[in-house]
């Protein structure tokens, strides 16, 4: 089995994939909060636990792959991976091969977790493409017709601006974020309720309004797909113009697809691959 590991700001996903399954079938999946703070001997009690819970031996691991964009997470990880499952983890770092031409002024500046949404929404329905990931920051991820990752979009996520608001005025309490009833509220929660959920789909289509117009610039026939993914996408999906598609797997799908084309070529050191077909690095977004 391949283990595959997505570590975000808010979130941790993790992914288990039988390489003996053609293609390779997700076998169990977990969403855990992502704690900075905690040792390695209690990430590797939570990962057996996990385990146990569902039944599943962890000699089954034989690979394991992460993108983190948690960087002081890296060495503990690394550590649980070697101290819990005895392997050496694969990191979605500089040198990894990914098969995607990453057309951006610096490469090394794209979160892992982004050119793993690229690599799966290309791999799964094509292109040309854009992403939608709803996480700690929401990110666009524009993908051409032939494959290339053209650029993208970071804008403050839902739950991130919600708490700005929150922490800044006084006399506003919290409220569940959710899908009002009316756009037009009739008492405090559900002025917050519409001005938060109705404000932040506006926000997600015209944002994509303005790069499906600026793909039309090159090539008025493209219609890109979009697909949506992260936490949130399935309150805000059913009401963009835009979103076709959730798919709540998609990083660790950009990681199983990530270690298929490292797996051959990596060495069991540290030591660093080069890569013929474009290369990414974790960055500072989720």
């Amino acid at each position: 089995m391949l283990l595959a590991l997505d570590v975000g700001n808010t979130n941790t996903k993790l992914g288990l994939y039988r390489l003996d399954a053609e293609p390779p079938a997700l076998a169990a999946n977990w969403r855990l909060t992502t704690h900075r703070t905690q040792t390695v001997d209690e990430y590797g009690a939570l990962f057996i636990n996990l385990f146990h819970m569902k039944g599943i031996d962890p000699a089954q691991v034989k690979h394991i792959i992460i993108s983190s964009v948690v960087p002081p997470l890296d060495s503990t990880l690394r550590q649980v991976c070697e101290t819990a499952f005895h392997i050496e983890p694969l990191f979605v770092e500089p040198g990894i091969k990914t098969g995607m031409p990453v057309l951006v002024d610096n490469p090394t500046e794209l979160g892992a977790d982004r050119l793993c949404d690229s690599i799966a929404a290309f791999e799964k329905y094509g292109g040309p493409c854009i992403v939608v990931d709803f996480g700690t920051a929401t990110k666009f991820e524009v993908i051409s017709e032939r494959g290339e990752y053209l650029g993208g979009i970071i804008a403050p996520g839902l739950g991130l601006s919600a708490d700005a608001l929150f922490d800044r005025a006084a006399k506003l309490a919290r409220v569940d974020i959710k899908r009002p009833a009316k756009v037009i509220g009739t008492n405090t929660v559900g002025h917050l309720q519409s001005g938060l959920y109705y404000g932040y789909i506006g926000l997600v289509d015209g944002i994509l309004d303005r790069i499906v117009a600026e793909l039309a610039l090159a090539d008025p026939a493209q219609k890109p797909r979009v697909i949506a993914s992260g936490g949130l996408a399935h309150m805000i999906a059913p009401d963009s113009r835009y979103i076709s598609e959730i798919d709540d797997m998609l990083t660790l799908d950009g990681l199983r697809i990530l270690f298929d084309r490292n797996k051959t070529a990596r060495p069991r050191s540290r030591a660093r691959t080069t890569s013929s077909s474009g290369e990414s690095l974790q960055g500072t977004s989720e």
